[in-house]
């Protein structure tokens, strides 16, 4: 499933986060590294009208798969960090010179497996590169569950984001239901 819009657009170009994004998804689509994007980017891809400094992905953490995050760090110019923070899991890709952020965890509250948010996932192309979009309906299960103050701060806005959504879905499929 494919999802483009003009709120897309506008927002990544606001946000300058197209270039960063299709660098992203080509180093991922190369390394054949499966990550699902979560948070405020997500949402933003889907038309919400909020903003990130960095970009979240959920990702299978196995042997291989941390290879291939050490090798995207390298194919980025970019360090890799495990910092210590509460969120358990979490690896870190830093590039200094434009301050581009990635953060790869194993598990994100609200939602039970890596499966199950990929099963529900959308797959959004920006500029021909496809990328695994979380559902705004987990982004919101998940700040729901996470609690933090900062997620707190948006969720009225993703909840009316994921309302428009779905109206517009119903709008939709009454247009082909009368076609």
């Amino acid at each position: 499933m494919s999802r483009g819009g003009s709120n897309r657009a506008c927002i990544l170009t606001a946000m300058d986060a197209r270039p960063w994004l299709v660098e992203v998804g080509r180093r991922l689509r190369q390394l054949n590294l499966e990550a699902v994007l979560i948070g405020n980017a997500a949402a933003a891809l889907q038309g919400a009208p909020v903003t990130t400094v960095d970009f979240d992905f959920l990702f299978r953490k196995t042997p291989r798969n941390v290879r291939k995050l050490k090798a995207l760090a390298r194919a980025l110019d970019a360090t890799i960090l495990r910092p210590y923070y509460p969120a358990s899991d979490l690896y870190r890709i830093v590039r200094e010179r434009d301050g581009l952020q990635l953060d790869f965890m194993v598990t994100i509250h609200g939602v039970r497996s890596f499966e199950g948010l990929r099963a529900r996932a959308l797959t959004i192309e920006i500029d021909g590169v496809s990328m695994l979009v979380a559902s705004l309906a987990d982004i919101v299960r998940s700040k729901k569950a996470a609690r933090r103050p900062r997620d707190r701060a948006v969720l009225e806005i993703l909840e009316k984001s994921l309302e428009e959504a779905a109206e517009q879905e119903a709008r939709a499929r009454r247009r082909r239901v009368r076609k």
